[in-house]
């Protein structure tokens, strides 16, 4: 019998295991729908930034934002991971693009990390690290402490030190599949925030009928200066854009998670049960043999 109780309790110890990620799973199910409504609450924002971006945009040419420093090779990367592991292959993945980034363009790249797993990944190999923001933030993103990664980013590439900045994050496509990608974030170009502010609004407000209107609006006399006015408007809309990648790849970091969970419960799930199997069988075999002991013993005791 001693067989049969350490298959029990290897079955005690499979459920403990799946009460775990069950509890593990559902927790990262809830933060991933967080994160996706988090992404939803800022349209009425977003509408009324387009209008001002679309009365600007023809005097964007002369900002140096827009403009790549071609002086320099060096590039700004900012990779985003998580503060854990129990991700599937959510930090490797990013890791590999920052590899095959570098292997297949050959640019020498300074780091900035953001979460845990980024810092370690740096550090393992031996890249520069101009800042980590790793202590900074929490599941809960707020829009005070990304701005200053976003400001960040800005300063030390309008400083001339950088010819541009990627960041390495996983891209949300749906709960199934995330991709990594390297996204430039600067030199922006004018189409690439239009784009990004009619991603948000598309579903929900008639762009063409919105940008008519802005068109055939009013014309307004802007002071002190349109170029002033743009080094106003311009920041504060990368600042949304950043702000936006980052809880993209939370998403993408708690559906990863999500699934990591599921397939370990499920798992545990057949592991429990098989095992609940060999020890029914193991059972049964202890029991049959003490029968069949008993009865040898009664049998004898008739043959004395």
């Amino acid at each position: 019998m001693a067989n049969a109780k350490e298959i029990k309790r290897k079955i005690g110890s499979i459920k403990n295991t799946w009460k775990i990620t069950k509890a593990m799973e559902l927790i990262s199910t809830v933060k991933m729908k967080k994160a996706q409504d988090l992404a939803l609450e800022k349209r009425n924002f977003v509408l009324e930034m387009m209008k001002i971006f679309l009365r600007v945009e023809d005097y964007l040419a002369d900002n140096p934002m827009f403009s790549a420093n071609n002086e320099k090779w060096k590039t700004l990367a900012v990779v985003v991971t998580s503060n854990k592991w129990l991700c599937w292959g959510y930090n490797i993945n990013v890791m590999k693009k920052v590899n095959s980034y570098m292997k297949e363009t050959g640019e020498e790249l300074d780091f900035i990390a953001v979460w845990k797993k980024a810092a370690w990944f740096v550090a393992k190999t031996w890249n520069n690290l101009l800042a980590d923001f790793s202590d900074d933030f929490t599941d809960v993103l707020d829009p005070v402490f990304t701005k200053k990664i976003s400001e960040l980013m800005r300063d030390e590439f309008l400083s001339g030190k950088y010819n541009k900045v990627v960041v390495f994050y996983n891209f949300y496509v749906n709960t199934i599949k995330q991709i990594p990608v390297a996204k430039v974030s600067l030199p922006i170009e004018s189409e690439d925030i239009k784009k990004y502010l009619y991603s948000i609004l598309e579903d929900h407000y008639d762009i063409d009928k919105e940008v008519e209107a802005v068109k055939n609006g009013i014309s307004y006399d802007i002071e002190p200066s349109k170029t002033q006015f743009i080094n106003e408007v311009v920041p504060m809309l990368l600042d949304m854009m950043f702000f936006d990648t980052l809880v993209n790849a939370k998403a993408s970091e708690h559906s990863s998670r999500m699934i990591a969970m599921k397939n370990a419960k499920d798992s545990a799930n057949k592991i429990a049960w098989n095992l609940t199997l060999k020890y029914n069988k193991a059972r049964q075999s202890a029991i049959t043999s003490e029968v069949s002991e008993i009865t040898a013993w009664v049998e004898s005791m008739k043959d004395s």
